[in-house]
Formats: C-alpha cells, sequence, structure tokens
C-alpha cells in the first residue's frame, strides 16, 4: 500500500512541475513585447513608439565633428602652489596640498630642487607617477 502511494506522490509531483513550465513558458512569449522599450529625441524612454510625423530629417553635411582647436597664444600656466603637509627626510617622501584644489599629491626626494619641511609653502609642477600624479621640480616659496 505504501508503494503505491509514494508512486502517486512521485506522479503528482511531476505533473506539478510539467504544469510550472508550461506557465513559464508561456509567460516567455509575452515577456519579450514587455521588455521592449522605445528612445525619444531628448533620450527619455518610452512604452509606445514616437510619433514619426514629429520626426525631423538631418542633412548629413551639416554634422561637424571635431576637436576643440586650443588657441597657440594662450599661455598654460602648469606651475600650482601647495603647502608641505608631510614629508619624512628618512624616507625621502612626502605629500604637498594643491591650494587650488585641497588635492594630495605625492613628493618624491628626487623631485626638489632644494630641501623642504612641513609647512612650507612650495611651488610645483604635476607630473605622471608610478602610481598616480607627482610633483615634480618643488621649489620653496621665499
Amino acid at each position: 500500500m505504501q508503494k503505491k502511494a509514494v508512486r502517486q506522490k512521485k506522479e503528482k509531483k511531476r505533473k506539478d512541475k510539467e504544469k510550472r513550465r508550461l506557465e513559464s513558458k508561456d509567460q516567455d512569449k509575452n515577456s519579450f513585447d514587455d521588455m521592449i522599450a522605445y528612445v525619444d529625441e531628448f533620450g527619455n524612454i518610452l512604452d509606445s513608439p514616437p510619433d514619426p510625423s514629429e520626426k525631423e530629417e538631418v542633412d548629413l553635411d551639416d554634422i561637424e565633428i571635431s576637436v576643440a582647436k586650443s588657441d597657440p597664444n594662450e599661455v598654460v600656466d602648469t606651475l600650482k602652489n601647495g603647502v608641505v603637509s608631510f614629508f619624512d627626510d628618512s624616507k625621502g617622501f612626502g605629500f604637498i596640498r594643491n591650494l587650488d584644489n585641497d588635492q594630495r599629491v605625492f613628493v618624491h626626494v628626487s623631485n626638489l630642487n632644494e630641501p623642504i619641511k612641513e609647512n612650507n609653502m612650495v611651488t610645483f609642477e604635476i607630473g605622471k607617477g608610478p602610481k598616480g600624479p607627482t610633483a615634480m621640480n618643488v621649489s620653496v616659496v621665499r
């Protein structure tokens, strides 16, 4: 008697599983249509396609793609002002706080024009170091 009950239970379980599989298969057919989205000319996402009568034709010759040209007469000031926030003479490195944007810039003793100490006002250039921005040509402001 128990074998019959176990067999019926397995059969019911198999039928329920088949029923759930068919239901999810039916939902998948409709879900693709639900996933379609349209984008209008302003970048807003819509459920329905935009009105084709409002479509504006664009002449391809009117489109200009270029990089803004820099003025050759413009002098770019690469010299930054800062304050030495930390410097360890024994290890030969420290950090300078850039006064323009409060960014901390790493400085190594090899990039110094003269010896520096903490709280010194300095001028420096920002260069690329192995781990990020590095202060170069560091000089004390007198």
